[in-house]
């Protein structure tokens, strides 16, 4: 298959947070796109660009030469590849079929297995970096399958992201993200305990963040997160709901692996507290109001001193 903006037609299942921005990056970049998303308001902005509307998966199959995929659970990928409107059940040979949902690896080598007996080529590539690395295509991308396959979908991977890894046979991009997954979730617990003990002891936010953010300690995630937590910003660029699904698939895998991971297993409580709270739809960076509580206070809504 030879990808290009002349001669490829793409199709795009999920406009949500990232999604969106990932299938406006195709089409700048002059590929001609058609969508499908269960709330049709989300892909407004991208059909006045000029992209067309698709009323199922099964549309999509049957009309676009590569199809995406970014939606919210393995549920979720499971019904859009093999449901009764699918784009395996409906695909036609030699398509090129793209997950980009962070999903179970075990499902992952299902489709994998489900579209090669239908002459379908399949990838599975969740991505990091949030809606941000979304928005200015700077997208880690990871991705499992056939690593030919992988080169001829290479091309379009570029435009979505800066870094683009091929990690082995189909399911290996799902494993690799669970990795990513396991390194966030502990790690958004060492962001949000030092904003606290920084706050308790009476110092500057800001200063801090300029003397330990450029050494050892600095990371993506406090980068990232902790001015939006110092602003009291806790808009998702990530919902927490989204994050829980993810940490309880890295703990099934880890059990089937008799694999203990008890730093991911805290963070899983932590935020699943969040969820009780009513903060599901928040920002994964919202862990900051959870153990804020924990210690006896509110977070202040901008002050960067403690009372």
């Amino acid at each position: 298959m030879n990808i290009t903006p002349q001669t490829t037609k793409i199709g795009w299942v999920g406009t949500g947070v990232m999604g969106k921005s990932m299938a406006g990056h195709l089409m700048s970049a002059g590929y001609q796109l058609q969508l499908f998303s269960r709330t049709k308001s989300k892909a407004e902005e991208l059909l006045a660009k000029g992209a067309t509307w698709a009323e199922s998966p099964t549309t999509l199959a049957k009309s676009c030469d590569v199809i995406f995929s970014i939606v919210s659970t393995p549920v979720d990928v499971a019904e859009i590849y093999l449901g009764q409107h699918g784009l395996i059940t409906h695909g036609k040979p030699g398509q090129l079929l793209i997950d980009m949902t962070t999903s179970k690896p075990s499902l992952a080598a299902e489709l994998s297995q489900q579209a090669k007996s239908k002459d379908l080529h399949m990838l599975d590539a969740p991505v990091s970096g949030g809606d941000i690395g979304a928005k200015e295509a700077r997208l880690s991308i990871m991705v499992g399958g056939s690593e030919e396959t992988f080169k001829i979908a290479n091309p379009l991977f570029q435009i979505l992201g800066k870094t683009i890894v091929y990690q082995g046979p189909a399911g290996s991009g799902q494993h690799t993200k669970m990795v990513n997954q396991t390194l966030i979730a502990t790690g958004m617990i060492g962001v949000c305990e030092a904003l606290l003990y920084a706050h308790k002891a009476g110092l500057n936010l800001e200063t801090v963040l300029q003397s330990v953010g450029s050494g050892a300690a600095g990371s993506w995630s406090l980068t990232n997160y902790a001015p939006r937590i110092m602003a009291n910003n806790f808009g998702p660029g990530f919902y927490i709901d989204h994050f829980v699904k993810d940490m309880g698939i890295v703990l099934e895998e880890s059990r089937n692996m008799k694999l203990s991971l008890p730093g991911l297993a805290l963070a899983e409580q932590l935020y699943i507290s969040l969820q009780a709270q009513g903060e599901g739809r928040s920002g994964i960076q919202a862990l900051q109001l959870c153990l804020s509580r924990l210690a006896g206070f509110d977070w202040p809504t901008r002050s960067t001193k403690a009372t």
